[in-house]
Protein backbone atom coordinates (compact mmCIF):
# COMPACT_ATOMS: atom_id res chain seq x y z
CA UNK A 1 0.00 0.00 0.00
CA UNK A 2 2.79 2.24 0.55
CA UNK A 3 4.36 1.70 -3.17
CA UNK A 4 0.69 2.30 -4.30
CA UNK A 5 0.39 5.58 -2.35
CA UNK A 6 4.24 6.81 -3.19
CA UNK A 7 3.26 5.99 -7.10
CA UNK A 8 0.37 7.98 -6.58
CA UNK A 9 1.98 10.85 -5.15
CA UNK A 10 4.24 10.87 -8.22
CA UNK A 11 1.86 10.67 -10.23
CA UNK A 12 -0.01 13.65 -9.06
CA UNK A 13 2.82 15.65 -8.59
CA UNK A 14 3.86 15.04 -12.03
CA UNK A 15 0.62 16.19 -13.04
CA UNK A 16 0.65 19.56 -11.37
CA UNK A 17 4.15 20.03 -12.77
CA UNK A 18 2.62 19.69 -15.99
CA UNK A 19 -0.33 21.58 -15.01
CA UNK A 20 -0.55 23.97 -12.08
CA UNK A 21 -4.06 24.45 -12.21
CA UNK A 22 -5.13 20.74 -12.37
CA UNK A 23 -7.33 20.86 -10.31
CA UNK A 24 -8.30 17.22 -10.01
CA UNK A 25 -4.92 16.27 -9.62
CA UNK A 26 -4.39 18.86 -7.09
CA UNK A 27 -7.54 17.75 -5.50
CA UNK A 28 -6.13 14.17 -5.38
CA UNK A 29 -2.65 14.69 -4.12
CA UNK A 30 -3.92 16.96 -0.97
CA UNK A 31 -6.23 14.06 -0.19
CA UNK A 32 -2.60 11.44 -0.64
CA UNK A 33 -0.45 13.77 1.78
CA UNK A 34 -3.09 14.01 4.45
CA UNK A 35 -3.27 10.41 4.20
CA UNK A 36 0.30 10.06 4.14
CA UNK A 37 0.51 12.33 7.15
CA UNK A 38 2.27 15.13 5.28
CA UNK A 39 -0.08 17.14 6.40
CA UNK A 40 2.03 20.89 5.74
CA UNK A 41 2.40 19.55 1.92
CA UNK A 42 -1.37 18.66 2.07
CA UNK A 43 -1.97 22.47 3.25
CA UNK A 44 -0.22 23.88 0.72
CA UNK A 45 -2.23 22.61 -1.55
CA UNK A 46 -5.27 22.98 0.07
CA UNK A 47 -4.15 27.21 -0.27
CA UNK A 48 -3.23 26.29 -3.83
CA UNK A 49 -7.21 24.97 -4.15
CA UNK A 50 -8.84 27.77 -2.07
CA UNK A 51 -7.20 29.93 -4.44
CA UNK A 52 -8.33 28.43 -7.54
CA UNK A 53 -11.44 28.55 -6.55
CA UNK A 54 -12.04 30.46 -3.40
CA UNK A 55 -16.03 30.13 -4.01
CA UNK A 56 -15.88 25.76 -3.85
CA UNK A 57 -17.06 25.63 -0.12
CA UNK A 58 -15.37 21.82 -0.25
CA UNK A 59 -12.40 23.68 -0.45
CA UNK A 60 -12.58 25.67 2.11
CA UNK A 61 -13.51 22.46 4.94
CA UNK A 62 -10.37 20.62 3.52
CA UNK A 63 -8.32 23.97 4.28
CA UNK A 64 -9.65 24.15 7.86
CA UNK A 65 -8.94 20.23 8.47
CA UNK A 66 -5.55 20.73 7.21
CA UNK A 67 -5.31 23.40 10.00
CA UNK A 68 -6.58 21.80 12.23
CA UNK A 69 -4.68 18.75 11.62
CA UNK A 70 -1.34 21.45 12.40
CA UNK A 71 -2.65 22.56 15.57
CA UNK A 72 -3.63 25.31 13.84
CA UNK A 73 -6.93 26.56 15.36
CA UNK A 74 -7.80 30.16 14.34
CA UNK A 75 -6.97 29.38 10.86
CA UNK A 76 -8.67 26.03 10.77
CA UNK A 77 -12.20 28.01 12.50
CA UNK A 78 -11.69 31.11 9.63
CA UNK A 79 -11.65 28.30 7.27
CA UNK A 80 -14.65 26.09 8.04
CA UNK A 81 -17.04 29.32 8.58
CA UNK A 82 -15.82 30.38 5.56
CA UNK A 83 -16.50 26.74 4.29
CA UNK A 84 -20.25 27.32 5.84
CA UNK A 85 -20.90 30.70 4.78
CA UNK A 86 -20.32 29.54 1.38
CA UNK A 87 -22.95 26.39 1.55
CA UNK A 88 -20.92 23.78 3.22
CA UNK A 89 -23.59 22.16 5.49
CA UNK A 90 -22.69 18.31 6.35
CA UNK A 91 -23.02 18.58 10.13
CA UNK A 92 -23.05 15.16 10.74
CA UNK A 93 -19.78 14.27 8.54
CA UNK A 94 -17.76 17.68 10.27
CA UNK A 95 -19.00 16.21 13.81
CA UNK A 96 -17.33 12.48 12.86
CA UNK A 97 -14.71 13.64 11.07
CA UNK A 98 -11.09 12.76 12.99
CA UNK A 99 -9.27 15.54 10.63
CA UNK A 100 -11.39 18.19 12.77
CA UNK A 101 -10.66 16.48 16.35
CA UNK A 102 -8.83 19.58 17.38
CA UNK A 103 -11.48 21.67 16.72
CA UNK A 104 -14.21 20.14 18.25
CA UNK A 105 -12.07 20.01 21.55
CA UNK A 106 -12.54 23.58 21.57
CA UNK A 107 -15.51 26.47 23.15
CA UNK A 108 -15.92 27.88 19.84
CA UNK A 109 -16.92 24.65 18.06
CA UNK A 110 -20.07 24.49 19.60
CA UNK A 111 -21.08 28.23 18.77
CA UNK A 112 -19.84 27.95 14.99
CA UNK A 113 -22.34 25.07 14.79
CA UNK A 114 -25.07 26.34 16.39
CA UNK A 115 -24.50 29.55 13.93
CA UNK A 116 -24.77 27.07 11.31
CA UNK A 117 -27.59 25.46 11.98
CA UNK A 118 -29.58 28.22 12.84
CA UNK A 119 -28.75 29.90 9.69
CA UNK A 120 -29.47 26.25 7.76
CA UNK A 121 -33.13 26.35 9.58
CA UNK A 122 -33.89 30.01 9.08
CA UNK A 123 -32.36 30.02 5.55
Amino acid sequence: DEIASRFLLGLYESAVEVDSRNIPALVSLADLYTKSGLYKKGLEVDRRLVEARPEEPTFHYNLACSHSLLGELDAAFEALARAIQLGYDAFDHMESDPDLENLRRDARWRQLLRRATEKKVSG
